[in-house]
């Protein structure tokens, strides 16, 4: 009888094991997110976003994050015309509130980083720029952002605020372009983030000027309403906003919100 009841005991216990669904296996392993997402994300946000998601991925191993990075009006358009996308990060709230504006949004945006502008330089500052109304002086190839691009729309506040008016030799569909012209030495200066200078390293000089307060870009994420991963899509909006992306984004120069 006693070995009679130690079999029962074994069968019930591997009939328990047999039950259990996926999801309470994972959970017994720590981690219950499995799938993928993909993050459309501002081009600013390039570094410290890949940063983040290999940093997600550690932590997750059951989750895949895919990256696309642009101008943030850019990428708003995609989404708003179809494009497969599991959350949203915006160099800035204009464009994340046409987004909200057409009810694309799983919950509320939170605001996770702060950014201001810099004059970026070839090494050696060929031009002489010292000061943003330098910008302005006869000669100067200057490159800029689009107006409807969040460092654009930055750039055109500080014009109004200082009363410069600028006349850049091009204006670009991301701050990732307009660093690039610089670093090739097709511009003698470009107006970006002290985020993009940081991470150029050696490949420019970053001029700070006072009036970048004029202009202050606030950066806010959120999961979107279709995503086929909402769990993941949320989780790695809180990563971002919490002290793990707070870590990573101040290291890259960025501010808190």
């Amino acid at each position: 009888m006693r070995r009679l009841a130690l079999v029962a005991v074994v069968v019930l216990a591997l009939a328990g094991c047999a039950a259990q669904t996926p999801a309470a296996q994972t959970a017994a392993t720590g981690d219950v997110l499995r799938g993928s997402i993909t993050v459309f994300a501002a081009a600013s946000l390039t570094a410290t976003f890949t940063r983040l998601a290999d940093d997600f991925e550690a932590q997750h191993p059951g989750a895949k994050i895919e990256l696309n990075f642009a101008g943030s009006s850019d990428l708003v358009t995609q989404i708003t015309e179809g494009a497969p996308a599991d959350v949203f990060a915006s160099a800035d709230t204009k464009n994340m509130a046409k987004l909200t504006d057409a009810a694309l949004n799983d919950g509320d945006p939170v605001d996770f980083a702060t950014n201001t502008l810099e004059i970026a330089v070839p090494p050696g500052n060929p031009a002489g720029i010292e000061d943003f109304a330098d910008l302005a002086g006869s000669g100067v190839k200057l490159v800029v952002c689009a107006p409807a691009v969040p460092c654009g729309a930055a750039t055109v506040a500080v014009e109004t605020a200082t009363g410069v008016t600028l006349s850049p030799i091009s204006e670009e569909a991301s701050v990732t372009d307009v660093l690039g012209k610089v670093t090739s030495g097709e511009a003698d200066a470009g107006l970006v983030y002290v985020t993009d200078v940081k991470s150029a390293g050696e490949a420019v000089e970053g001029i700070e000027f006072d009036e970048s307060g004029e202009a202050v870009n606030t950066y806010p994420i959120v999961a979107l309403g279709d995503s086929a991963s909402p769990e993941i899509a949320r989780a790695f909006v809180d990563f971002v906003a919490g002290a793990a992306g707070r870590k990573v984004l101040s290291a890259a120069g960025f501010g808190a919100p």
